[in-house]
């Protein structure tokens, strides 16, 4: 892909602005990466630094251990391995490298991200074992931040942008008898969890639906481990060693858990609890800059900042503090149930955008959206409850994703704005992306039969040496295949002309 161009003046005698970026993740190098292609920072009048608490970047994909006694880092277990084919997942500057497996396990996105921050550029800017310890917004002058790191040293900058991630403390569900398990170690989080191991017993359930839950329930029970698995959709059904069950209402003594059906299960020996995680900013100090409880219902929209633990409010889309007339601080990766890296790289391009021009930022039209999306989020879940809406209110649906990226490149087209100056030109999300993300289950499925044939390696041989349009095609291939003979993966011609190449 061609670089973006941009309009360059040469600044003399002016105080650069200083931009701090907390975590060096996904959200952190994107937001770094789009810095460094501004016209602000080819021209010094951008200094950027990142902060990263570890040792190496990657965020929640760098690999951390698992001890009783401490929060990992990162709740990445062995067998983990992207739910979306990476040519949708890349961040648009940056494809995964030729051949690399179309569902990667979780240790090539690592070297990926580490890739990027490499080719980029970004790793001079990157302050690594460093963790921000306390943010505080300065009343004087622009409200510049003040910022405190773990080597004690206080710095100030002009511009914040947080994206620490929101994959490390755990969500856990209110159920009576739950406390009691976890107590006497019957119970942990998912964040814990690496592989399957005899010292969870023979009977094991596991709350929650998600992808962790999914591959954990699964994992488990090919190695002949009994698992009930808990679901919101209250039905009961038995696949093999797993067998589902809806909600659980409460936790008896001696390994028995009563579900919301009626239901009853005995000799369960441990529960693995994959709900989710908590959106925290330990940084930021309440109720100064934030207030850490559930916003009221609206209108009127409030002038503070809340954090539900689900979601961030009120924000101008989804990145910018409505409360602030100076928009110089942004958050980055609040959106959940989609393609992230290509969106994290559109909102460091809107965050660029509006840190360069503030006034290109209509807080009256920001607020009409807000409350549009609070109207009709009330409508679908037929209530008004403030902690009903937070619970979706980052989480989109269909195609809402994609229009909302090609409205931050169209947003922040510097070429379309007269007086200006910033990035010019816009990435407009292809069609093809859109159907293989609505794909991405018979796809993953498809992928997993190419693994266990062991023809995936001949699917991959020198995809993507001539571009993403080679990508583009074997996931056509992959979705062809996947649909002979209603449905079934591919017929036997094929696997055995496919075998033939090995």
């Amino acid at each position: 892909m061609e670089l973006p161009d941009v309009r360059i003046e040469r600044t003399e005698n002016l105080v650069p602005k200083r931009l701090c970026i907390i975590g060096a993740g996904p959200a952190g190098l994107a937001a770094l990466k789009i810095i460094l292609d501004t016209p602000q920072y080819q021209s010094g009048a951008w200094v950027p630094v990142a902060y990263e608490t570890r040792d190496q970047v990657g965020g929640v994909w760098l690999p951390a251990l698992s001890t009783a006694d401490d929060l990992p880092f990162s709740p990445l277990y062995d067998s983990l391995t992207t739910n979306l084919p990476h040519p949708v997942m890349a961040y648009t500057s940056f494809p995964f490298p030729p051949e690399t497996p179309v569902f990667p396990p979780a240790r090539v996105v690592e070297t990926y991200l580490k890739s990027y921050a490499k080719m980029s550029n970004l790793l001079p800017h990157i302050q690594l074992n460093t963790s921000v310890d306390t943010v505080e917004r300065l009343t004087d002058g622009q409200g510049q931040w003040k910022v405190k790191l773990s080597s004690e040293q206080i710095e100030v900058f002009d511009f914040l942008i947080v994206c620490n991630g929101h994959y490390r403390v755990p969500r856990y569900p209110e159920i009576p008898g739950l406390e009691s398990w976890r107590a006497s170690n019957h119970a942990m989080h998912s964040a814990w969890y690496r592989r399957p191991t005899h010292e969870y017993g023979d009977k094991v359930l596991v709350i929650g639906a998600g992808p962790s839950g999914l591959d954990i329930s699964s994992e488990m029970a090919e190695n002949g481990v009994t698992i009930i698995h808990s679901i919101r959709e209250n039905r009961s059904e038995d696949l093999g060693n797993i067998k589902r069950r809806g909600s659980v209402v409460e936790f008896k003594d001696n390994g028995v858990v009563l579900f919301e059906d009626g239901t009853v299960e005995e000799g369960i020996s441990f529960c693995i609890i994959a709900t989710g995680y908590e959106t925290t900013f330990p940084f930021l100090p309440e109720p100064a800059i934030i207030r850490n409880t559930l916003p009221p219902p609206i209108p009127p929209i409030p002038q503070s900042l809340y954090n539900s633990t689900f979601h961030v409010f009120p924000l101008a889309k989804h990145i910018f503090p409505l409360g602030y007339t100076n928009p110089n601080i942004a958050f980055l990766g609040l959106l959940v149930r989609v393609a992230p890296f290509p969106l994290l790289e559109a909102q460091a391009r809107a965050t660029v955008h509006v840190f360069a021009n503030p006034s290109t930022l209509d807080y009256t039209r920001e607020a009409v959206d807000i409350m549009s999306r609070y109207a009709n989020l009330s409508s679908e879940l037929a209530s008004e409850d403030p902690l009903m809406i937070a619970q979706v209110w980052h989480r989109f649906t269909d195609y809402e994703q994609f229009d909302y990226r090609d409205s931050l490149y169209e947003f922040s087209d510097a070429s379309t704005q007269e007086g200006i100056t910033g990035i010019e030109g816009r990435i407009v999300v292809p069609d093809w992306e859109k159907k293989m993300y609505d794909a991405k289950g018979v796809l993953r499925q498809f992928w997993i039969y190419l693994e266990k044939e062991g023809l995936a390696e001949v699917w991959l041989r020198g995809v993507g040496k001539g571009g993403i349009h080679e990508w583009v095609e074997l996931l056509e291939r992959m979705l062809r295949d996947a649909s002979k003979n209603g449905g079934e993966s591919v017929k036997e011609d094929t696997l055995d002309a496919d075998k033939s190449k090995l």
